[in-house]
């Protein structure tokens, strides 16, 4: 049977689907004789989905179907499902008005409708698609993969059609054993209603791979809907130029995800992938990476990057990334204003360098500084994006001032117009050191499910314990009643207002404690 691979991009976001762009690209550089065609949902509307699907299928006739699954995390402190998750459960929880409690809860409620319907929506578009392919091919399959998958896997097999190949993180050498009818085992997957996925499953390490620039010229070829995202020239268009991340931040997931061991793709193949790019209009890049720096070993690789952007005549592009600054040399600072970066994203969580260290972020807030100073100092005068994600282990009044002190010092640095603060409360996400540390304090039971929106539930998913818990709830929602359309800089104002700042040498500097005698503790508690 002639093999036919239709990738189905599921509703989200209007994001540039850099996924299935490159699994389709990786596919054609090793298989050129299959057929091919991606499908974006994220470019149809909303009540088009069924007939959209129906009619790809109708004409393309695939043998097997690829859906990506990007989001299913709700508690993000973002418009979005009809609100806005934040401060639906703030208002629920923390307001003392019980007008804007039952505010809070009938939007609750209508967050958590909107949640359950796109669940079942996506699982519904995965079987249609599926039951209709087998109209003309009935030995069709599927394969569910992306970021949402990813996480929640464990969960979503029980919802999926038997048969189904669940992908855990990336794709690309899974879909080679597929079309060439090899065993596939030993990949981070696992078959519905056949096999279950393997104990810590997601931990194992991805399969190295090369990866060398997409060839647009192609993707444009099975992508009808390629131009949808070229249209509006602020559009920040995908490209990657690593995978993996080093680190071990208590939080995140991207780690276990993408694997600890960082695979450089060659300078020369992004350049030449974002050349093709450029040369169809496109001037604002974001590289994709889960850190652009992930650590002082990979410096030279940026500046490598970066230098070759220039050598390459692209010298009036934008560009933005997520950026670990403690990883900053004067060189790159110099690299990054020349090559047009107009934004970027700092996760520091913290500006107490003792929580830094309990989260198990790896980095010295002093040094974070100092690089700041040496990226200003090279003529960036462009917006930093600030992650703070209050209240995650062992907050106490004294680490909030000295987090205030901190984000101060960054005002200082770059202007206090230009510096926006980012509030977060984590959603508490699976296969994380968080989880594992909610679990030895018995605030979760191991058999709970991560992907549930019952109140009780949510509320230790969305990471705000007590006893600061009220207290946050409390700043916050007197931050969107004062002023909603700049949230994250009167959350500061309004700590300061109420605990003031410590001294800057006191947020950079964190005592070393004694050694636990629990090897298993996760970090150190007070």
């Amino acid at each position: 049977m002639e093999n036919k691979i239709l990738y189905v991009r599921l509703p989200c976001n209007p994001i540039f689907p850099i996924g299935v762009v490159y699994l389709a690209d990786h596919v054609h550089k090793l298989f050129p004789e299959v057929e091919q065609r991606i499908f974006d949902l994220g470019a149809v509307p909303p009540l088009d989905y069924s007939s959209a699907l129906d009619a790809c299928v109708d004409e393309f006739k695939p043998t097997l179907l690829v859906y990506s699954w990007r989001d299913i995390q709700i508690y993000a402190p973002v418009g979005g499902r009809g609100g806005n998750p934040l401060q639906n459960a703030f208002e629920f929880y923390y307001a003392k008005n019980p007008v804007i409690k039952l505010r809070g809860a009938l939007g609750g409620l209508r967050l958590a409708a909107s949640y359950y319907t796109e669940l079942w929506r996506n699982l519904g578009l995965i079987k249609r698609g599926l039951k209709r392919a087998r109209q003309y091919n009935p030995q069709a399959y599927s394969v569910v993969g992306g970021g949402a998958v990813s996480v929640f896997y464990e969960q979503l097999g029980r919802s999926l059609p038997k048969g189904t190949v669940v992908s855990v993180g990336e794709g690309e050498t899974l879909l080679e054993k597929l079309l060439r009818g090899q065993d596939f085992s030993d990949e981070r997957c696992y078959v519905v209603g056949q096999t279950t996925p393997r104990d810590r499953m997601i931990h194992e390490k991805p399969t190295p791979l090369e990866k060398t620039a997409c060839n647009y010229n192609y993707i444009e070829r099975i992508w009808p809907e390629f131009e949808y995202y070229f249209q509006d020239q602020d559009f920040y268009i995908g490209v990657q130029t690593k995978r993996g991340c080093p680190h071990n931040c208590c939080y995140c997931v991207y780690t276990v995800i993408e694997g600890k061991q960082v695979r450089i793709n060659p300078a020369d193949e992004v350049v030449a992938e974002m050349k093709q790019l450029y040369n169809r209009g496109i001037r604002n890049f974001w590289f994709t990476d889960a850190q652009f720096i992930p650590a002082r070993r990979f410096i030279n690789d940026a500046v490598e990057l970066l230098q070759k952007v220039l050598d390459a005549g692209m010298d009036d592009i934008h560009w933005a990334a997520y950026i670990r600054a403690d990883n900053l040399t004067p060189e790159l600072c110099d690299l990054m204003v020349k090559t047009g970066m107009n934004y970027f994203e700092i996760g520091i969580t913290s500006g107490s360098q003792e929580l830094v260290r309990k989260m198990r972020m790896g980095y010295n807030l002093r040094v974070v500084l100092e690089n700041c100073r040496d990226l200003k100092a090279a003529g960036f005068n462009d917006l930093v994006s600030v992650n703070y994600s209050f209240n995650v282990i062992d907050e106490t009044f004294e680490t909030i001032r000295q987090t205030l002190a901190y984000h101060r010092e960054l005002e200082k640095i770059f202007g206090a117009d230009k510096v926006e603060p980012a509030i977060f409360f984590i959603g508490l996400q699976p296969h994380t050191h968080l989880e594992e540390y909610a679990f030895e304090k018995d605030m979760l039971k191991p058999d709970y499910n991560p992907m549930s929106l019952m109140p009780w539930t949510a509320r230790k998913l969305l990471w705000n314990p007590e006893p600061l818990g009220s207290f946050f709830g409390e700043v916050c929602l007197e931050a969107w009643q004062r002023n909603p359309y700049d949230f994250g800089r009167e959350v500061m104002n309004i700590l300061e207002e109420r605990l003031g700042c410590a001294p800057l040498e006191e947020a950079l500097s964190a005592p070393i404690e004694p050694e636990k005698t629990n090897k298993k503790q996760l970090v150190a508690t007070q």
